[in-house]
């Protein structure tokens, strides 16, 4: 059954929907942008670069780049110290096991390869290889899912939620609307704290010259 904008129902559902403010959430003095509207988890009306002024369909666009962004941040915040743990030890392991003469990546500052740091060219050109086909086959599907619900699938009703790739093998994803969207909120919080996360790794160690995990000890050894 279809409701027309006309029909009572229609009407006292859109008049019952609280409307939205004038102004953000996060800053109050500063006034909302009109493209964010609330569907998106995490939107609170923070735009100060007016990122989403230009249309609805590129905020889509621009949700898929921060939802992949986010979710790489996640996994870096924790491959990042955890290199800087396990690399060594892991290495001396494999040597000892396979006498393969292998050496850590890690420099003598038990500092991780980046771009700030150096040493990303002791790193095998066919793990960037791996990494470059993976990225491009999953920002491929993310745009062609993008693309077409967003300009075929409208006049069926089907909403595309950004981010959305049917992957779920440990099924964490709850089934009710409420348990989905505080997953969502969950998912975008963390992965914006761990893009502000890697960055910090990334100039601390640039700037004090000593890795993470021997600059604060105790955020990733024992206490005893």
């Amino acid at each position: 059954m279809t409701l027309s904008s006309s029909s009572p129902l229609a009407m006292v559902s859109s008049s019952t929907k609280a409307p939205l403010s004038r102004y953000s959430k996060a800053i109050p003095f500063l006034k909302r942008p009109p493209n964010l509207t609330g569907t998106y988890a995490g939107d609170v009306g923070f735009d100060p670069f007016n990122f989403s002024s230009s249309s609805p369909e590129q905020l889509t666009y621009y949700r898929e780049a921060e939802i992949k962004h986010a979710r790489l941040a996640m996994l870096a915040a924790v491959g990042w110290p955890s290199s800087e743990l396990f690399d060594q030890p892991i290495t001396k392991f494999i040597d000892a096991q396979l006498s393969l003469d292998l050496s850590p990546m890690l420099n003598s500052n038990d500092r991780v390869p980046s771009l700030l740091n150096g040493g990303l060219d002791n790193i095998s050109p066919i793990f960037w290889g791996v990494c470059l086909g993976l990225s491009a086959a999953i920002d491929l599907r993310g745009v062609q899912n993008a693309r077409y619900k967003t300009e075929f699938n409208e006049e069926d009703g089907e909403s595309y939620l950004p981010g959305d790739y049917g992957f779920d093998p440990l099924g964490m994803y709850p089934s009710d609307e409420g348990g989905q969207q505080r997953m969502q909120l969950c998912e975008i919080k963390h992965g914006r704290l761990a893009m502000l996360a890697v960055t910090g790794f990334a100039f601390q160690e640039y700037v004090s010259k000593v890795g993470v995990i021997d600059e604060t000890p105790v955020f990733f050894h024992p206490l005893f």
